[in-house]
This record gives C-alpha cells, sequence and structure tokens, in this order.
C-alpha cells in the first residue's frame, strides 16, 4: 500500500504550486505592462527633422570657419525645416513618440549649440570668461526648456500656447543679427569694428534670451491657424504683401520678425496681469436746502 502523504508535505505542495501560479501570473502581467516598439517610423517628419540638424550642424562648422553670414543662414534654415517637421505630422497624423524625442534632440543642436558657438565666435571670444558663461547659459537654458516642454506637452492641449521663450525663436534673434549684419555689413552692429558696445549688448541680450526661454511667460503657438480655412479677403491681400516684402529684403524681416516675436510675450504678459484700477467716487451725502 501507498503511503499518504503527511499533512506538512501536502501543505508544502499547496504553497509551491499556489507560488509557481503567483509567478507565471505575475510574468504575464508584466509582459501586459511592457510596451510594444514598433517596428517602423514615420520617415516625412522626421525627414525634415534630420534635414534641421543637418541646417544646425553646418552652421557649426561654418561659425568655426569663421564664415559667419552661412553660420547665420543655416540657424535660419533649420528654424523653417523645424516648422514643417511639426506641420507635416500634425498634417498626416504621424507624429510619435520617437519622433516628438528626436525633435527636441535636435533642437538642442541646432538651436541651443549652433547659435551659441556663432555669437562666441562672432562677438564673444575677446571677453574671455564672461563670453563662454553667457554662451553656456543660453546652451543650458535651452536644454531646461525643451526637457520643461517634453514633460507638459502629453498633459496639454495640442493647441496651447508656449510657456517660456521657443528654442527656436531664440535662436532666430541671435542669429538674425548676425544674418543682417553680416549681408549689409553694418558697422554699427557688428562688433569691435566701430565700439565694443555691440558686444555687451549681444552678450546681455543672450542671458535675456536664456531667461525668457526657462521663463512662465505665454507665447502664442500657432498651432491652431488652420482651424478656420474661410478668412476675409483682406487677410490674403495682406498674406501677399507680406510675402512681397519678405521676398524684397528677407534679411530686415527675418529680424524683425524674430524680435517682434520675443517681445510679443512679455507686452502680452504684462497686458493680462494688469488689473484696471477702477476709482469709484463714492457717492455724495444729498443735503437738503431745508432746515
Amino acid at each position: 500500500m501507498e503511503e499518504k502523504p503527511s499533512l506538512a508535505d501536502q501543505l508544502k505542495s499547496k504553497i509551491r504550486s499556489r507560488w509557481e501560479q503567483g509567478k507565471q501570473l505575475r510574468r504575464r502581467r508584466r509582459r501586459r505592462r511592457r510596451p510594444r516598439l514598433k517596428r517602423g517610423i514615420f520617415l516625412l517628419p522626421n525627414l525634415f527633422t534630420t534635414g534641421s540638424l543637418f541646417a544646425g550642424f553646418y552652421a557649426i562648422i561654418a561659425a568655426i570657419q569663421d564664415d559667419f553670414w552661412w553660420a547665420s543662414f543655416g540657424i535660419l534654415i533649420s528654424i523653417i525645416l523645424d516648422g514643417l517637421d511639426g506641420a507635416v505630422a500634425r498634417l498626416t497624423k504621424s507624429s510619435s513618440p520617437f519622433g516628438f524625442q528626436y525633435d527636441s534632440l535636435c533642437d538642442l543642436a541646432a538651436f541651443g549649440i549652433a547659435p551659441s558657438i556663432l555669437i562666441y565666435k562672432w562677438a564673444l571670444a575677446p571677453f574671455g570668461r564672461i563670453g563662454w558663461l553667457a554662451v553656456f547659459i543660453f546652451v543650458a537654458c535651452s536644454a531646461l526648456r525643451l526637457a520643461r516642454f517634453n514633460v507638459l506637452t502629453p498633459t496639454l492641449d495640442a493647441t496651447t500656447d508656449f510657456r517660456g521663450l521657443p528654442t527656436p525663436a531664440s535662436a532666430g534673434v541671435l542669429a538674425s543679427w548676425v544674418f543682417l549684419a553680416e549681408h549689409y555689413g553694418l558697422k554699427q552692429l557688428v562688433p569691435n569694428s566701430v565700439s565694443p558696445f555691440p558686444a555687451y549688448v549681444l552678450a546681455f541680450l543672450a542671458y535675456m534670451l536664456a531667461f525668457l526661454m526657462v521663463s512662465t511667460i505665454r507665447y502664442t503657438s500657432f498651432k491652431n491657424l488652420g482651424g478656420r480655412l474661410k478668412r476675409p479677403f483682406r487677410v490674403l491681400v495682406g498674406a501677399v504683401l507680406a510675402l512681397f516684402i519678405a521676398a524684397a529684403v528677407p534679411q530686415v524681416v527675418a529680424f524683425l520678425a524674430m524680435v517682434g516675436y520675443t517681445a510679443s510675450g512679455p507686452i502680452l504678459h504684462f497686458k493680462r496681469h494688469r488689473k484696471p484700477k477702477e476709482t469709484r467716487t463714492p457717492a455724495e451725502p444729498v443735503t437738503s436746502n431745508f432746515t
């Protein structure tokens, strides 16, 4: 006759079987929690992002070789391509977490490192420590701005305004300044040509742009402009006139557009938070003429 297992053995076998079942159940839950990575990526928007990175990298090489006109032009081209990749991704519904992170990494190189090297080689190198500290703070604030953007964007609406000055706009202000001065040979804007005053202004501007990037000032995102397809006729006339002026003097238009957009944030912020104080005069007591 077979011996019946003891009570202790039965308990051990039950505990072992329950433990094995729990182990298998935990494995299944882990497999379910793991996000399945897509084998492919969206090609078209990432091509524009790569083109933006290429233009920014070319700007770095040109700035190192003291070819400042092409360096500033490369940064401006990178800004255009960076705007196109987001528009293409929204139109084709090809947005992805990979493209989102890839775009931020490319923006740090094209709009953080490239303009910093450009203004350092163009104007701030003679200042020594103050010069390279200014460009370092600009790069650091660009990285912080992009990191905050990556964290906040999934929790916000797609048409929400930007919080802080976008990195393409900050890079555009510096690049358009160099582009305008180098193209027209404006000695008043070129550092160390007439006086070192423009270099001081450029260093202060780098600090100011770095502060605006990490601030909480709201900037218009322009992502919901296509929501309303029908526009008044005067809008079309204004757009044609703007294109004509931009084609005639692109250097001036680029500089004014970048400076105007940068200044729009503090101006609108001041208007939002300014509460009109309505002075209410108390009603005068009515006195009777009769005593």
